[in-house]
């Protein structure tokens, strides 16, 4: 049986590094597109991109940022979109104070380098047990150092003008998993419960110990929720939308 394509989307700054381990495990025999989302500032305009490489019909995995982007897909074309997984995403609209925070990388992307920024932010995402180990996080922060300051502000600035996805929710009916880190600072836990509850027989996956790059981080557990997904009927369910 020819396996089902999969389209992976990563997250801010992130390239195919981040699915290093879902690629050995998934990819023999499978097509598969990793999103590249360098040069874009807007979700939508990412959204489009990626569904203009993708085959036909596909499996949709989106991580942090791809997952606000796989919504968007799923806003242009849920019925090419075989299945969903969400992980450690969100789908609210720009919070309060948001906006300023946000500036505020983008300035010291400009002033002081990727580099910095990258030092600055991305161990703080990560399970404390990770943080302490020098290779992983180098791992990361290298993956970051291949972008530029312009780059981090245009999908910046996507976030900041991103819509609101929680609408999107209730109306898919395919196969969805929504999976994140239990320490993840980023994409808490309790977001991810209530992205799950607003999608008709989504499962939801909550790894322990693990922050919120979980690919990377606990990629045994990530691949062993996926792998379930993978396996699902991929018929659709009947939406909350649709059976009222």
């Amino acid at each position: 049986m020819e396996k089902t394509p999969l389209v992976l989307l990563p997250g801010l700054l992130c390239d195919e590094t981040v699915w290093q381990p879902q690629l050995a495990e998934f990819g023999s025999g499978r097509q598969v597109l990793v999103g590249e989302f360098r040069g874009f500032s807007s979700f939508d305009d990412m959204a489009v991109s990626v569904l203009s490489r993708a085959p036909p019909r596909f499996a949709l995995v989106g991580h942090s940022m791809g997952g606000r982007v796989a919504l968007e897909m799923m806003r242009h074309a849920p019925e090419r979109i075989d299945r969903l997984a969400l992980l450690s995403t969100g789908v609210h609209p720009v919070l309060p104070g948001e906006a300023e925070k946000r500036q505020e990388l983008i300035e010291l992307a400009w002033r002081d380098g990727i580099a910095v920024l990258a030092h600055n932010w991305l161990p703080a995402v990560l399970h404390p047990s990770r943080r302490a180990d020098a290779a992983f996080v180098e791992l990361l922060e290298t993956m970051w150092r291949r972008s530029t300051p312009a780059i981090h502000e245009g999908q910046i600035r996507a976030a900041l003008n991103r819509l609101d996805a929680r609408p999107i929710l209730p109306n898919i009916s395919c196969p969805t998993l929504v999976l994140g880190g239990a320490d993840d600072p980023w994409s808490p836990t309790q977001q991810q419960r209530e992205i799950a509850a607003a999608i008709a027989g989504a499962q939801l996956t909550i790894i322990p110990d693990c922050g919120h790059m979980v690919t990377l981080e606990c990629p045994a557990a990530t691949n062993e929720a996926l792998g379930q997904w993978l396996a699902q009927d991929p018929c659709p369910y009947v939406s909350r939308e649709r059976s009222r």
